[in-house]
């Protein structure tokens, strides 16, 4: 397991942090995002869309649960990327309710989980994500990245 650690200054930077990461995504990959409220998760979200040119409007499903886009990259249009926002999630049985488990073993898609910390469902070779805020600086990110396997992450 490799641990990565970034730094970001603001909003605009955490989402190319999310659009270079994606770029080491693969089908059946699982991303599991932890974090307080207000942390970054949805913007690094909109990063990972933007890079497979997703072109619905990224929002967190913080209601619906979970959001289904679609790839609009040549040759990866087939390619569906679960947005799963857990903060609601009260009981773990709830999680069987939505399908949890389909999302996670769908190996034509990425997953993206916001809020991991709510479930013990995680599978082990999962990409994990903890992000925090400065207390400080409003717009500072602290990214520490658990990588199952080699990222590149240079520019």
């Amino acid at each position: 397991m490799e641990i990565v650690k970034i730094i970001t200054k603001s909003e605009i930077e955490t989402e190319h942090i999310g659009k270079v990461f994606a770029k080491n995504l693969v089908a059946g990959d699982i991303v599991a995002m932890y974090g307080d409220l207000g942390s970054g998760k949805t913007e690094f979200v909109k990063g990972i869309c933007d890079y497979f040119e997703v072109e619905e409007i990224i929002t967190s499903p913080t209601f619906t649960i979970v959001n289904k886009y679609t790839s609009s990259v040549t040759g990866k249009e087939s390619l569906s990327i679960y947005h799963i926002d857990l903060y609601r999630i009260e009981k773990e049985i709830e999680l069987n309710e939505i399908g949890f488990q389909e999302y996670l073993n769908d190996e034509n898609a990425i997953t993206l989980i916001e809020w991991a910390e709510k479930t013990t469902q995680i599978p082990q070779q999962a990409i994990k994500i903890t992000i925090k805020s400065d207390k400080e600086e409003d717009n500072i990110r602290y990214f520490e990245f658990e990588l199952p396997r080699k990222f590149e992450f240079g520019v």
